[in-house]
């Protein structure tokens, strides 16, 4: 049975961007695909369509959507790919941190990643990630999907998440790679022993760690079902 505060963490939580890369699918089928997870078992961990902003009028009326120019992604909110927290919590504007890429030179260290995240919390703005977090747990895995794609260190959204959680811990947090220190109950959900209460979980879920984009929707939710988390 699906612990209560891991529905808390996992509900709304996947942007799906399968039109950009690596998957880079061409509109029809990334539609397709959207339309398939919203009527399929796992709809509740779906967040938006991600699009760019000049295919917006390719987008069926009824799909929930975020689209995107540079640096920007618009929805309900705006939300700026910057490090310059103090502007946006001053301008009312959320912020984006890109968390990868299709090279290792687009990966941000644990340590940049930690800084945005409790900058975020003290300031009171939320934010989302894009890129890079397809897997659970921090892990080496190919960068593409290509048959000679190099391997790189990427970042978990569990622990991006959780790190959100738990803002005091995040550098650790972000390291970790077992699998084995996260724990999801229905009372809370913790990480070697700290811990955070569903409701709470579930409140900054809506107001504070909005969503991640990925152009898989399909992996994340493999890897979540082979941990026993789903």
């Amino acid at each position: 049975m699906l612990a209560r505060s891991a529905k808390a963490l996992f509900s709304g939580l996947i942007d799906y961007a399968g039109l950009f890369p690596p998957a880079a699918l061409p509109m029809a089928d990334a539609v397709r695909n959207y339309d398939a997870y919203r009527k399929g078992e796992h709809a509740w961990m779906l967040g938006r369509f991600v699009v760019p902003i000049a295919k917006i009028g390719e987008v069926p009326d009824d799909f929930p959507i975020t689209f995107v120019a540079p640096l920007v992604e618009v929805s309900d909110h705006v939300y700026i790919e910057s490090d310059d927290i103090d502007t946006l919590a001053v301008r009312g504007l959320r912020a984006k941190i890109r968390t990868g890429g299709v090279t290792n030179d687009a990966f941000p260290d644990a340590s940049t990643v930690a800084r945005f995240i409790q900058r975020c919390a003290e300031k009171g703005v939320p934010f989302k990630a894009t890129a890079g977090l397809h897997h659970p747990i921090r892990c080496i895995k190919p960068l593409t999907y290509e048959p000679d794609a190099p391997t790189g260190t990427m970042h978990g959204f569990v622990n991006v998440f959780m790190a959100a959680a738990l803002p005091q811990h995040a550098a650790t947090i972000l390291t970790e790679t077992d699998a084995r220190a996260f724990e999801f109950g229905d009372d809370a959900a913790s990480w070697r022993g700290r811990s955070i209460g569903t409701e709470d979980l579930a409140r900054i879920r809506s107001d504070f760690a909005i969503s991640f984009g990925s152009c898989s929707f399909e992996e994340p939710v493999a890897d979540l079902k082979e941990l026993g988390w789903l």
